[in-house]
């Protein structure tokens, strides 16, 4: 073991079921993980089953980094399924929504 690993400046740790839970939208909920020096964060998104966006999402600063953990994310042109990775840069945007429901981990590199 290596417990000096956890002593270094910055290494973290959080469960997300010990993250704090905020609904956003009715049935849409984010857990933070983390937020780094440049306002960059990583977040779990849960959508309840028929839930969406009630407006264009925008990625600005930067872009938005997201991963489907399970159920099924519709960008507001096609569905990914768990395991889909989807990278939308700078400027772009979705209306995300969930027929089945499904929760994301999203990450901001730049805020």
């Amino acid at each position: 073991m290596h417990p000096e690993i956890l002593a270094q400046e910055g290494y973290t740790s959080v469960s997300v079921k010990d993250s704090p839970v905020r609904e956003i939208f009715p049935g849409i909920r984010v857990r933070p993980l983390w937020t780094g020096q440049n306002e960059a964060h990583a977040n779990v998104l849960e959508m309840d089953p028929g839930t969406s966006w009630p407006r264009r999402d925008v990625h600005e600063p930067g872009p938005e980094e997201v991963y489907v953990l399970s159920g099924t994310f519709n960008d507001g042109a096609r569905d990914y399924p768990a395991g889909t990775f989807l990278h939308a840069p700078a400027g772009s945007w979705h209306v995300p929504a969930s027929v089945t429901g499904c929760t994301l981990f999203v990450f901001y590199p730049e805020g």
